[in-house]
């Protein structure tokens, strides 16, 4: 590769935290010649450099930690509030410099100054705080001390001598540089060394051995910061073009002095839509000014254009319900845009892959094999001769997370093999299958790959992991995804409003302002949410029940279909135990409230006796069941009494359903 230039001022890898009661001082430790260490004013937020660490007395004991870098600070109605790393782990390298991911953030108040505020202010600055600590527990941050992650292995290669001598954070794209906004009030001080360019997204890689050869395959997801946020909550596009859940994904191999590298991308589908959370379990699909989404989708495809070259949009909707109308726009949209550079194509993926055969996804292959041939990869030889990316595939499905990271793995591990023969380590009719270390470690790493990104997002991991990893549906993949599909309906409920409430805070798509409107943004219901927990946890268990229901009768097994049945008895139990505790709270707040609680005391008094009923059911034929499962001997029999069992559940769980009605 091209010899590579240090820049002016390397990053701080160690520092000492130093609290005093009027100040914050972070002292490098990583012997760094002629380092200054920065103090930090918890009354106004000023920053200075100086020379030693200020003296310490009886009345200015410091508390003291060590740190591993500056994220950045905001600035909130009267005080600010430093992030800096206080834990870290190193997860591998990237093109021979370490990676660490962060474990630990931690938020650091300098808020003296909010004594002097009014109270409007104080009470606005303590609901600010409090987005804070949520935005403390952000997953996937990654960073390097060394190298510039928010750029692919070509752009950085790309790099000029004199780009590659600026300090790291001006190296970095903006599109994936997360902590951009929190770093703008450390800019002005000329802190270089404390600047530390972080991204979000996943880091994963594995080394495996092709004969003689040792293949390193590394895979990176760049996570884009324009329209970040969480599942129900960031839809789309915005009228510019900036997508939600946009993530650069980069496969990187290195082996034999060849450094290659293959970059995908996933995006929303580019117009103005959206799904407003209202409690059902998949809210209507919305689309916001249809008329505009040809222009939006043209500024979308340019900005790809621009950044990548050519472009494949590959389409993975359905083609019926509300999916379908989000498709028929898409294609719509498309019609007056497509070009030599620029392809759409629709794949029903559900209707022609199912649940099962994702080795159906070779017809998309197929379809798409001449763009890939065309476009290429990148390469580089230990000689600097080097061949391009030319362009890239886009795919999309609703989330961009379950059939979008099967499609890329899928398309990714074709890529591979081609870099592979290319290289000289595979034959010609030589496969990734033909080595099932190989295999198994590619399998592993686009699974954890698509769990980060998933997490992210909607907050649980991503469906059909377990086809991913091992190629095979099974029963407990089939049940984790039920349990997956019915946290997110609770995250997009109750969670992932105030989430995203602290992700525009940290990205600056709400910027406080002290002298305008200092109302905090908010995306939850409040008591509106709270009057509603007897009704969401109906739909939960007769979700439950209906879903542990088709796998009782898909997977015919005495021993199978028994531990299921005792899982769904227990489950009942802890689901309607719950439920009848959140109804007793909302019978409390309707004494309190009156008819502001907004629901119907009858019907609620009727559905605490259908739960009351299903948990007594439940605990009686959990019993009744595990006691006589040792003397069961006819499997026909045996399978026949879980289904009747299980069909008793679904009439009760349709009755609890009907009683929602009445509630709301």
């Amino acid at each position: 590769m091209k010899e590579k230039a240090e820049p002016v001022q390397k990053l701080y890898t160690r520092m000492r935290l130093w609290e005093f009661p009027d100040e914050y001082v972070i002292e490098p430790t990583d012997g760094s010649s002629a380092s200054s260490s920065l103090s930090i004013s918890q009354v106004d937020a000023s920053m200075k450099l100086i020379d030693s660490i200020p003296e310490c007395s009886s009345f200015r004991v410091p508390k003291i930690q060590m740190i591993f870098g500056v994220v950045g600070m905001l600035k909130l109605v009267a005080g600010s509030y430093l992030f800096v790393i206080t834990e870290r782990k190193c997860v591998g390298s990237y093109l021979g410099h370490l990676i660490f991911k962060v474990i630990s953030l931690k938020v650091l108040p300098c808020v003296h100054s909010v004594k002097n505020s009014t109270p409007e202010q104080k009470k606005v600055e303590n609901e600010f705080s409090r987005l804070l600590k949520v935005a403390e527990r952000t997953t996937g941050l990654y960073f390097s001390y060394d190298t510039n992650l928010t750029l692919s292995t070509q752009r950085l290669y790309d790099l000029g001598n004199e780009s590659k001598m600026l300090p790291l954070w001006r190296q970095a794209e903006p599109r994936f540089l997360w902590n951009s906004y929190m770093l703008e009030a450390l800019i002005d001080k000329k802190l270089d060394p404390y600047l530390l360019p972080v991204v979000q997204g996943s880091f994963h890689n594995f080394q495996a051995t092709i004969g003689k050869e040792i293949v390193d395959v590394t895979l990176i997801a760049r996570r884009c910061t324009r329209r970040n946020g969480t599942r129900m909550w960031r839809r789309g596009a915005d009228p510019v073009g900036h997508v939600a859940n946009f993530v650069e994904t980069e496969q990187i191999i290195q082996i034999n002095g060849f450094t290659s590298s293959f970059v995908q991308v996933r995006g929303s589908i580019p117009f103005l839509w959206e799904q407003i959370v209202d409690l059902t379990y998949k809210p209507k699909f919305e689309i916001v000014r249809p008329e505009e989404a040809p222009q939006i989708a043209e500024r979308h495809f340019l900005d790809l254009r621009k950044m990548y070259g050519s472009v494949l949009a590959v389409d993975l909707l359905n083609k019926h319900g509300g999916e379908g109308r989000l498709s028929d726009m898409f294609s719509n949209a498309m019609q007056p845009i497509v070009s030599e550079d620029l392809r759409y194509l629709h794949f029903d993926f559900t209707k022609i892959c199912g649940h099962v055969h994702f080795e159906r996804l070779s017809f998309l292959y197929d379809q798409i094999a001449d763009f890939l041939v065309k476009n290429g990869y990148f390469l580089l030889n230990e000689e600097s001769e080097k061949m391009e990316q030319l362009g890239v595939v886009r795919t999309n499905c609703i989330d961009c997370l379950d059939r979008t990271n099967i499609t890329q793995s899928m398309i990714a591990r074709k890529i591979l093999e081609l870099q592979l023969r290319r290289i000289g380590v595979f034959a010609a009719e030589e496969t990734i299958s033909s080595h099932p270390k190989l295999d198994r470690c590619f399998r592993i790493l686009w699974a954890n790959h698509g769990d980060g990104i998933s997490i992210q997002y909607s907050g649980t991991a991503a469906l059909k992991g377990d086809l991913v990893r091992s190629g095979q549906r099974r029963v407990q993949g089939i049940l984790k995804d039920r349990y997956i599909s019915l946290k997110r309906y609770y995250l997009n409920n109750f969670s992932d409003g105030t989430k995203q409430d602290a992700i525009d805070l940290l990205q600056g798509h709400y910027k406080v302002s002290v002298g305008g409107d200092i109302t905090p943004p908010s995306q939850t219901g409040g008591l509106e949410a709270i009057a509603l927990i007897h009704s969401v946890c109906a739909v939960l268990s007769a979700s439950f029940v209906f879903g542990i229901d088709r796998v009782v009768i898909d997977n015919n097994v005495i021993g199978a279909s028994f531990v299921i049945h005792f899982l769904q008895l227990e489950m009942i139990q802890d689901i309607c135990f719950s439920q009848l505790c959140g109804e007793a709270l909302v019978l409390v707040l309707h004494l309190l409230l009156g008819p502001r609680a907004g629901f119907s005391v009858i019907g609620l008094v009727c559905n605490c006796m259908i739960n009351l009923g299903l948990l007594v059911y439940s605990i009686v034929h959990c019993l009744y069941e595990k006691s006589s499962f040792s003397s069961s001997v006819s499997h026909f029999n045996t399978t026949m009494k879980v289904k009747e069992e299980t069909e008793k559940l679904k009439y009760l769980a349709f009755l609890q359903l009907a009683i929602i009605h009445v509630i709301l």
